[in-house]
């Protein structure tokens, strides 16, 4: 249904998880597929599942000059963009209350979870217009931009911005045929945060309690969104959010007992994520 041929689409953090899923669903939909990933392991091991008709290209989307690299690769091998998928973004495992933020965490969460798409966007949208109408920009944003989160104050504040950025620069590209839009994921179990590890074997049952639709996200749910959102089959969505999170934005605190009952009380041990 979804057919992406003589598409050009980049997606940045192709190497793992979402990012490696994306991936792999552009280049099943015939896209040609463009990523940037700066472990050159995951590099070389996408690059030899891809094949030599895409471009896998081993930088980090949080320094200039990978970015500006980038930029200047497409344009001379491709002559241009369809897709731009942000997908990089991480919490870079700094939990702590917000007093006790250094000014080099904040940095460091500024540049992988703003700051790179600003510079991203900024250097591709060019390369968008030169395609015409019908460009189309997905951002991977959080669940956590959409509700609080204890300790990560900071990160939180980025993801909700991001909801902003998406709003305001649909509008500006509007005209052009261009559209802006965002997910918003529920954990998702990847490698960056391998949620089935923090769960203790004798609570996997409990995860449908925890969760309306009963289990844990994949990079294939993210994926599958992101392919829709980038597709004709979105054509008339530019400016929205997209929460793929299994129903829990939606339940807002009310869980499922051991009977199926619903309930706003926890009803298992603690166990998980911890903070």
């Amino acid at each position: 249904m979804i057919d992406f041929a003589g598409k050009i689409a980049l997606i940045t953090g192709g190497g793992v998880g979402i990012g490696r899923a994306t991936c792999e669903a552009f280049a099943n939909a015939n896209a040609t597929v463009v990523t940037i990933e700066k472990d050159a392991a995951r590099a070389d091991d996408l690059r030899a599942v891809l094949g030599d008709d895409h471009l896998v290209f081993n930088g980090d989307v949080t320094v200039q000059a990978d970015v500006d690299a980038l930029a200047s690769m497409i344009t001379e091998r491709f002559g241009g963009l369809d897709v731009l998928v942000n997908n990089v973004g991480d919490f870079l495992q700094i939990v702590k209350r917000f007093e006790d933020h250094s000014d080099e965490d904040i940095e460091r969460l500024y540049a992988v979870n703003m700051r790179q798409i600003f510079s991203v966007s900024r250097a591709m949208i060019p390369l968008i217009r030169k395609r015409g109408a019908g460009g189309s920009i997905v951002s991977v944003s959080s669940i956590e931009g959409f509700r609080g989160i204890p300790f990560n104050c900071v990160y939180s504040t980025f993801k909700t911005g991001l909801t902003g950025f998406t709003k305001s620069l649909a509008l500006d590209l509007a005209s052009e045929g261009i559209r802006v839009n965002l997910i918003a994921p529920e954990t998702t179990d990847t490698p960056q945060v391998a949620i089935s590890q923090y769960i203790k074997p004798e609570y996997k049952d409990s995860i449908k309690q925890w969760i309306p639709l009963g289990r844990f996200g994949t990079p294939e749910d993210m994926a599958g969104a992101i392919l829709f959102l980038a597709s004709p089959l979105a054509a008339w969505m530019t400016g929205a959010a997209l929460n793929i999170d299994g129903g829990a934005l939606a339940a807002a605190g009310w869980y499922r007992s051991a009977e199926g009952k619903w309930t706003n009380v926890p009803v298992i041990p603690t166990d998980g994520l911890i903070f």
